[in-house]
C-alpha cells in the first residue's frame, strides 16, 4: 500500500499536546499559522482558567444580560446542544463542581496529590438555567450557576482550526489533534487518517494497537484514566456527572467516538462515560460509532465501530 508523505508540528494547548499534521510538507508553516490563530482565539474566549477571558468575565457577571462574542456565542451553543441532544448527560454548568473537586486550574498545574477535600453530591444548575439568545447572542447566567466548556470547546477548536488551515492550504489534507480530540479536513490520504485508540492521547505508537482509519469529520476520546488526580487518597477525575456534581462513576474507563465533528464526537465519548451501561443503547439509536473499555480492559464496539484488522493489513501513517 502506498504510504502519503505527511508534514507534522507538534506543540501544546490548552495543557496538553497539540499536533497538526497536512497531507502537503511544505505548507506545513501555513496550516500550523491558521490552527495557532483559532486556537489563541477560543483559548481567550472560552477558558475558565484565564480571568482576562471572555468566559470569566460572563460567569463573574450574574443576573445580567452579557452580549458575548460569535465565537464564545458558537462555542455555547455547540454545550447546549451537546446537553440537548444528550439528554443532560453532558451540561456546561458544571463549572463549579468540577472547580470544588480540585481542577480549578490548567491542568498541567493542578497537583496529582492533596489533602483530603469533602464533596456532597447535588445535581448541578442544568444547562436549562442558561438563558441564552442565538440571534443576539445575549446570555443571562443566574447566581450560583459556573459555565465550563471543557467537553465541547477543545474540540470546537479542533473543527475550526482544520477548517482554517485546510483553507489556508488551498483544500489540502489536514488533521488536528487537541488532546485527543481529533477533526479532520480537506482532501484526505488515499488511505484515509489511521488513527491509533488508546486511552491516552499520547500515548506511543504501537504495533500492536488498535486503529482506526476516517476520511472526514472528527474522533473523540473520553477517559477516567488520563486527567485524574488523588485528594486524600481518593482518585478524582475530570468528567464531572451532572445528576450528582461528582465524577462520574463509571463502567467504562474510555469511549471513543467518531462522528461527523469532533464536536458531536466529544458530545457523544463524554456522554457515554457519564451514561454508563445506557450508553451503548443511546450510540445505537444515533449512529455513532463507538469503542467502549470497561473497567477490566474489556472492549466493546457499538453502532459500526469495526473491528481490528490483523496487523499486516494496518494501513499507514498510523497518528
Amino acid at each position: 500500500m502506498s504510504c502519503t508523505l505527511l508534514g507534522i508540528a507538534d506543540d501544546r494547548a490548552f495543557g496538553g499536546s497539540l499536533r497538526v499534521i497536512v497531507t502537503r510538507p511544505e505548507s506545513l508553516r501555513a496550516a500550523k499559522a491558521a490552527v495557532d490563530g483559532v486556537v489563541g482565539a477560543i483559548d481567550l474566549a472560552a477558558s475558565r482558567f484565564r480571568e482576562d477571558s471572555e468566559l470569566s468575565r460572563l460567569n463573574s457577571s450574574p443576573e445580567r444580560a452579557v452580549t458575548v462574542s460569535p465565537l464564545l456565542a458558537q462555542a455555547i451553543g455547540a454545550a447546549l446542544r451537546g446537553a440537548e441532544l444528550s439528554g443532560g448527560a453532558v451540561d456546561p454548568t458544571i463549572g463549579s463542581a468540577i472547580r470544588l473537586a480540585g481542577y480549578d486550574s490548567d491542568f498541567a498545574k493542578v497537583p496529582a496529590d492533596g489533602d483530603q477535600i469533602y464533596l456532597i453530591a447535588h445535581q448541578v444548575p442544568g444547562w436549562r438555567a442558561i438563558r441564552f439568545d442565538v440571534h443576539s447572542r445575549s446570555i443571562r447566567l443566574p447566581r450560583g450557576v459556573e459555565i465550563d466548556l471543557g467537553a465541547t470547546a477543545k474540540a470546537l477548536a479542533s473543527d475550526l482550526a482544520a477548517a482554517a488551515a485546510s483553507k489556508a492550504i488551498d483544500g489540502a489534507g489536514v488533521l488536528v489533534s487537541l488532546g485527543g480530540d481529533i477533526a479532520v479536513a480537506g482532501q484526505a490520504p488515499v488511505e484515509g487518517w489511521s488513527i491509533q485508540t488508546s486511552d491516552d492521547s499520547a500515548a506511543p505508537i504501537d504495533d500492536t494497537a488498535e486503529t482506526i482509519s476516517i476520511t472526514s469529520g472528527g474522533i473523540a476520546t473520553s477517559s477516567t484514566t488520563v486527567r485524574r488526580w488523588t485528594r486524600g487518597g481518593v482518585v478524582l477525575h475530570h468528567i464531572i456527572d451532572p445528576a450528582t456534581g461528582l465524577p462520574a462513576d463509571s463502567c467504562w474507563r474510555t469511549a471513543s467516538v467518531v462522528a461527523a465533528s469532533c464536536v458531536d464526537a466529544n458530545i457523544a465519548s463524554t456522554a457515554a462515560i457519564v451514561m454508563g451501561r445506557k450508553a451503548v443503547a443511546w450510540l445505537e439509536a444515533n449512529r455513532l460509532p463507538g469503542r467502549l473499555v470497561d473497567l477490566d480492559g474489556n472492549v466493546h464496539r457499538v453502532a459500526g465501530w469495526p473491528e481490528p484488522a490483523a496487523n499486516s493489513d494496518r494501513p499507514p501513517n498510523v497518528l
